[in-house]
């Protein structure tokens, strides 16, 4: 996995020096007001004078919290994140490197990203959130999106990493994602989402270890199994300690803490991120084909919201196969039914081309953004070797990308904005020498067939040749 970066990282971490960058202020420790049951870690015996070390900072081992009213009622009420505790299943609260992320990422540069990060996240964190607690995963996964893709479900690393998970194009087998002409489904929240779960499902299973199976989601399972087999340590934090991990993946895990005790204990730092109502979302199954444009304009739903709910979506246009699942909030799910099952309506926007002379599905399809499979789908009957002149193409508008324009054999562009008044004994051969373009070119202009009968009298459109 790939990771968006925002903050610089301290210095790399090299040999077996322990990653312990200077904390310069102290934390603010949990107010003694706060709901959530903990438990203080237990105090070390008494050290002999000569080996007595400094003492480490009393951060409190909290347990999972438990609510009597649901947590997304919570959310939704008080308009922010409940105060919240982090799971003893990821322990590390404690580390150097994770209260040095814990600094930077309160501070005042750090709380503004933050801020900005969880506007972004509002339309998927509930989503999100709803599957961890459907597996009973640790609550913390609901943050990884903070570290891997800012939560912008359109992020595309320079690697090629995509989406809120940022899954690779090598890495998406078996997750029921899939990479066409039309969708990228990396960028699928839902699917994401779902596949990004499973994948950390199955690094738990591998290595019995939250720590270790993000670190293995960061860098490779098999990598991550074959250190362990190397080096016969099975902890995450001793790895990062004696240098064994790369730098990325030894401040993945750190990172992941440290937003997730601020993000669950926001008061203690000042920090209201802002919410907006829990967005539940729906799943509606297309049997053709929807460009999201006229479906805004017939239901009435905001276009940009069709498009917060489908960023996997390469065009604002569906694929062509039948069975694909649009994402529409459950309040506007009945809006886009209707419109929807209206027989009257057409949903998709489409340009009439005709064919001329040269003209080929391979080269129509590229200027159109689509396959040739598309285009034969949408025009039954047409023989993709034999086009005939004149004969009329539907095709599917999933661009703005203007008429098919045609070029002379020396390539200079035409545009038919001239006439020519038709004389005794002219014809179309004679006047496309004269005009020097090829006959066929001039006959599609016209809307002729080149064996029409020319009659003196006719206006013809010329073109000018730029």
């Amino acid at each position: 996995m790939s990771l968006l970066l925002t903050f610089p990282l301290p210095s790399p971490v090299s040999g077996a020096e322990p990653l312990d960058p200077p904390v310069q202020n102290p934390l603010p420790a949990l107010p003694p007001t706060q709901t959530p049951v903990t438990a203080l870690s237990p105090a070390p015996p008494p050290a002999s004078p000569e080996n007595q070390a400094a003492p480490e900072p009393a951060f409190p081992r909290p347990l999972r919290q438990v609510y009597a009213t649901p947590p997304a009622r919570l959310m939704r009420r008080n308009g922010s994140l409940p105060e919240n505790t982090l799971s003893p299943a990821l322990p590390g609260l404690n580390k150097p490197l994770t209260r040095h992320y814990i600094q930077q990422y309160s501070g005042k540069g750090g709380l503004v990203w933050l801020a900005a990060v969880m506007e972004r996240a509002g339309p998927y964190i509930f989503f999100v959130r709803q599957e961890i607690r459907a597996r009973n995963l640790p609550e913390e996964l609901a943050y990884l999106p903070v570290i891997e893709s800012g939560y912008l479900s359109s992020a595309l690393s320079r690697s090629g990493a995509a989406g809120l998970w940022q899954f690779m194009r090598n890495s998406i087998g078996g997750y029921d994602m899939r990479i066409t002409d039309y969708a990228d489904e990396r960028m699928d929240f839902w699917k994401s989402t779902q596949g990004a779960l499973r994948k950390l499902e199955d690094n738990y299973k591998q290595l019995g270890d939250w720590p270790l199976a993000l670190a293995a989601y960061n860098a490779g399972l098999g990598g991550v199994t074959r250190l362990i087999r190397e080096t016969g340590i099975r902890d995450y934090w001793q790895l990062a300690e004696k240098g064994k991990l790369k730098t990325e993946t030894a401040h993945y895990v750190p990172k992941l803490l440290a937003v997730s005790y601020i993000l669950s204990n926001p008061r203690q730092f000042g920090f209201s991120p802002s919410w907006p109502e829990d967005p539940r979302w729906t799943r509606i199954t297309l049997d053709r084909p929807v460009d999201l444009v006229l479906l805004a304009e017939y239901s009435g739903v905001n276009v940009e919201t069709l498009k917060k709910g489908n960023p996997e979506l390469r065009y604002t246009i569906t694929p062509p196969e039948r069975g694909y699942q649009l994402k529409v909030r459950d309040a506007d799910a009945p809006a886009v039914l209707a419109a929807l099952e209206r027989e009257d309506l057409s949903l998709i926007r489409y340009y009439f081309h005709t064919v001329g002379y040269g003209d080929t599905l391979s080269a129509l399809a590229q200027h159109y953004r689509l396959t040739v499979d598309r285009l034969l789908a949408d025009n039954p009957g047409v023989n993709p070797r034999t086009l005939q002149i004149g004969s009329k193409l539907r095709i599917p508008a999933i661009t703005d990308a203007g008429p098919y324009q045609r070029q002379t054999a020396s390539g200079a562009g035409l545009a038919f904005e001239g006439t020519h008044l038709v004389k005794r004994g002219e014809t179309l051969w004679s006047i496309a020498l004269a005009y020097e373009v090829d006959p066929e070119v001039l006959a599609e202009f016209n809307g002729m067939g080149l064996n029409d009968t020319l009659r003196e009298g006719r206006v013809l459109k010329t073109p000018i040749i730029k």
